[in-house]
């Protein structure tokens, strides 16, 4: 399937086979744009902006040739294409219904998409600091922002610790990437205290943490200071990310048990196969009880 022919103002469209991939690119650029030099940067991996990369059935926000950031399906736009996203929604488990979600790092927007979409009575704030990210939410179907939709441009870091002592999620979805990994300012143990001082009680972080160098163990360590060790760290090793949930809750860890069926009945309404996400909850769970021993 050959991409649609689409402009947007303010948008370029280049043959992405003069980059030696599939389908279109499409360039945030002036039409005047030297599309020679913005080649020659893509190749290099030095153009400064991210840009979308469409094949007529995938498209995909990226930073470089090399690094996807954001992935969505053309023919189910909502539809959470990468196995990482679909393992953050494992905060369902808990808040099958909540009603405030805070997502930090729009990217492609997957997550505020799918929250809007099959979380009705859920309010969404999603944080984004670049407003190059931001301006191509229209090239990923996100939609308008409305009452139960806010995207923000922001320095996540900052506003947490401006908005922490008025905000009161019930989730928070820590999902914030640039093209250099995970934000390095927000691995700071003041930043964690803030995010669990805007949680409700019973809140639940969800933290993408790719990789497994000691940036990300930093990461869990703080997370496990700031919420006493009542976090469970999963793997998802098909795209080498990690997915941590912390818990605002004391009375963590649950009865794991007593959580199997109503993730079958969220299975049956999302097929996001939620009952086997809780089984390796439950085993992360044990074993990170062992090694407390």
């Amino acid at each position: 399937m050959k991409p649609q022919e689409i402009q947007r103002d303010g948008w370029i469209s280049i043959p992405a086979v003069l980059v030696q991939e599939s389908g279109v690119l499409r360039l945030r650029e002036p039409a005047t744009a030297d599309r020679q030099r913005l080649i020659h940067q893509l190749q290099d991996n030095i153009y400064p902006r991210p840009f979308v990369l469409d094949d007529g059935e995938v498209r995909r926000l990226q930073f470089s040739l090399k690094l996807v950031q954001s992935e969505m399906r053309i023919a189910d736009p909502t539809a959470l294409a990468l196995a990482y996203t679909r393992a953050m929604t494992g905060f369902l488990l808990f808040h099958p219904n909540p009603r405030h979600l805070v997502i930090v790092g729009l990217g492609g927007g997957s997550l505020a998409k799918w929250c809007h979409r099959h979380l009705a009575r859920s309010r969404i704030t999603a944080l984004e600091y670049s407003a190059d990210v931001i301006a191509c939410r229209d090239w990923f179907a996100l939609p308008p922002d409305d009452e139960r939709l806010q995207v923000i441009e922001a320095e996540a870091a900052g506003w947490f610790t401006q908005h922490a002592g008025d905000t009161r999620a019930d989730v928070i979805l820590l999902d914030a990437y640039d093209e250099d990994g995970l934000a390095p300012q927000l691995c700071t143990e003041p930043f964690y205290v803030d995010l669990r001082a805007a949680l409700k009680p019973d809140g639940v972080l969800v933290a993408n943490i790719s990789g497994y160098g000691p940036l990300t163990e930093t990461h869990i360590a703080l997370m496990q200071r700031v919420f006493n060790d009542r976090v469970v760290v999963i793997d998802v090793s098909s795209e080498g990310n990690r997915i941590a949930y912390a818990f605002n809750n004391p009375a963590h860890p649950p009865a794991w048990g007593s959580l199997l069926r109503p993730a079958k009945a969220l299975d049956e309404r999302h097929d996001l196969d939620l009952a086997t996400l809780l089984r390796d909850m439950e085993k992360s769970a044990r074993r990170q009880k062992r090694k407390s021993r």
